[in-house]
């Protein structure tokens, strides 16, 4: 994948991402406010904490994701991007295509996510 390419794609995607952390942080915030603030019965306030873990799982995910991209951008910086970060083999382009921040051949995606 072209250099150039690579880096806007990368650098479009982390602010998309950032701004989806940003929102999943504030829905995170509002369930919290709403179960400070709520009365009722216990079934009634089961449902903010609910609202509230499933907004913190989204975020860690968006921050793993924004981790990954700034990794991907360092690799560009360093002249190392579109190589494996465990054995130095070429990335294919189809990957690179399909997810800018890849960090691993797909044969050693599969056997790392197998173990």
């Amino acid at each position: 994948m072209d250099q150039g390419v690579a880096r806007e794609r990368l650098i479009a995607e982390r602010a998309e991402v950032a701004q989806l952390l940003r929102d999943a942080v504030s829905a995170g915030e509002q369930d919290r406010e709403a179960e400070v603030g709520e009365t009722g019965d216990y079934a009634d306030s089961a449902q903010p904490l609910t609202a509230q873990g499933m907004d913190d799982a989204i975020a860690e995910g968006f921050r793993t994701r924004l981790a990954a991209i700034d990794r991907a951008i360092r690799r560009l910086d360093s002249g190392t991007y579109g190589k494996s970060i465990l054995s130095g083999d070429p990335i294919p382009d189809e990957r690179l295509d399909a997810d800018p921040a890849a960090e691993l051949t797909i044969e050693e995606a599969r056997t790392r996510s197998a173990s």
